[in-house]
């Protein structure tokens, strides 16, 4: 996410350590490199040029705190500033109304419909709602099924009338059908087309008229850069939309969509798209993107995902375990799968404070537990159970079973001992042991 910009920053940045002080000279030479690198990510240049001033006018207009060192403040003030640009604030989905109507617009190919189906996903699981998505795409055959597979991998009904042309009627017959049945949030796909034009934009006017929606949302791909910007100020002088979602943040994107789209249309950006699977989705908080763009990673975030998937009964079960010296691989394939459901690792490891820039030329991929599982599944229950009757022999079975060599189980074995030695000395009295120790080779 962002790696291109988040490493051209660090290198403007990066002009300014090693001085003693903030000068009009280094403050000029690191923020021309700093435009530069958001000019390079597809921001627009009026927004690069106000947004290169201000952090200007603040280095040269306070003195260096004693806590900083002229990098440090420079970051803090790219940081804070990169925050504002975009919106500053986080602002949340409207659920009011009974039920709550939320139109989808944007262009054919922006992920409108996948979105659908997550936002719908995201709104039954995390807020308890009750959802019916609403296929008005009469134009293309495909969106309509695309839109019943997304519902029935998420469990969430859809309705559509076969036959039926006119997206206005649709819509307004969908909410009475929600109203009948119990459902509380109404989530109407809306058609797309290869670019903005007037027919477009009439019809969604006139469902946006007939529904009254308590939340329109445009999404918008962030991989076109500031065509999408520009799609975003011709839809929203339409439809006055409410919140901006970016799809496909992800992929190899430069970043002027999410950096400059605030400024444009002053619409908030609400949810952002991280992946494929139907829970790569994300509420927008600008200080945390801000911080991840710098390399400073999402901790916040991470922890977030972490409790999501926290289970308080099963970690009690696995602490009686490490304490009776019993953790074994089923244990450790739990974990794994707990880890896999946070997200996609890439997104992960972007999380990590100072991991993206290390791991920047390293391909970090979702199947990088598979090595790990194959291994696993190829041991018999016993062998997972107690690690320890693993001989060679049995190493030898369980590399040809799962298509890897003994010198990889012999690592993940290796591994395994390691992890679980420190799990079983920070049980106790170790972690403070280690604490102590730290605080001591400082």
């Amino acid at each position: 996410m962002f790696n291109n910009l988040s490493e051209k920053l660090d290198k403007a940045l990066h002009t300014l350590k090693g001085h003693g002080k903030i000068t009009e000279v280094n403050v000029a030479e690191t923020l021309k490199e700093v435009r530069r690198a958001l000019l390079d990510a597809d921001v627009n240049f009026k927004i690069a040029k106000e947004f290169t001033k201000t952090v200007q006018k603040k280095a040269l207009g306070q003195d260096v705190l004693t806590t900083l060192n002229p990098g440090q403040l420079m970051v803090k003030l790219v940081k804070d500033e990169l925050t504002e640009l975009m919106g500053g604030d986080t602002v949340g989905i409207n659920l009011g109304g009974s039920p709550t109507v939320i139109l989808m617009s944007g262009l054919q190919g922006s992920g409108k419909t996948t979105f659908s189906g997550k936002l719908a996903n995201y709104l039954k699981t995390k807020k308890s709602k009750q959802v019916l998505l609403v296929g008005c795409d009469v134009y293309r055959p495909a969106a309509i099924n695309q839109l019943r597979v997304v519902g029935e991998q998420i469990g969430v009904e859809v309705y559509a009338e076969e036959g039926n042309q006119n997206p206005v009627e649709i819509s307004q017959n969908a909410i009475k059908h929600a109203k009948a049945n119990g459902k509380n949030v109404v989530i109407i796909d809306t058609a797309g087309r290869l670019a903005v034009d007037e027919e477009m934009m009439t019809e969604i006017s006139n469902i946006h008229k007939a529904v009254s929606p308590q939340e329109t949302l445009f999404v918008v791909d962030s991989m076109t850069g500031q065509d999408a910007v520009n799609t975003a100020k011709a839809f929203n002088d339409v439809l006055n939309f409410d919140g901006v979602v970016l799809t496909k943040l992800d992929g190899d994107t430069r970043g002027g969509a999410a950096l400059s789209i605030k400024s444009v249309v002053d619409k908030p950006i609400k949810f952002i798209g991280t992946g494929e699977k139907m829970d790569a989705i994300d509420v927008f908080h600008p200080s945390r993107m801000a911080d991840r763009i710098l390399g400073m990673g999402d901790v916040v975030s991470l922890v977030e995902r972490a409790q999501e998937q926290y289970d308080e009964e099963e970690a009690r079960k696995l602490q009686k375990k490490i304490a009776k010296n019993q953790f074994g691989f089923d244990d450790f394939l739990s974990q794994i799968q707990q880890i896999k459901k946070m997200g996609s690792m890439k997104d992960l490891v972007g999380m990590i404070p100072g991991a993206g820039k290390a791991l920047k030329d390293v391909d970090i991929d979702d199947d990088a537990f598979k090595g790990i599982e194959a291994i696993i599944h190829s041991m018999t229950p016993d062998e997972r159970s107690t690690p320890t009757i693993i001989n060679a022999s049995r190493k030898k079975r369980i590399a040809k079973g799962s298509g890897t060599s003994v010198q990889e189980v012999n690592q993940l074995m290796k591994q395994f001992d390691q992890m679980s030695k420190m799990m079983k000395m920070m049980q106790g009295g170790g972690g403070r042991k280690m604490m102590q120790m730290m605080k001591g080779m400082r």
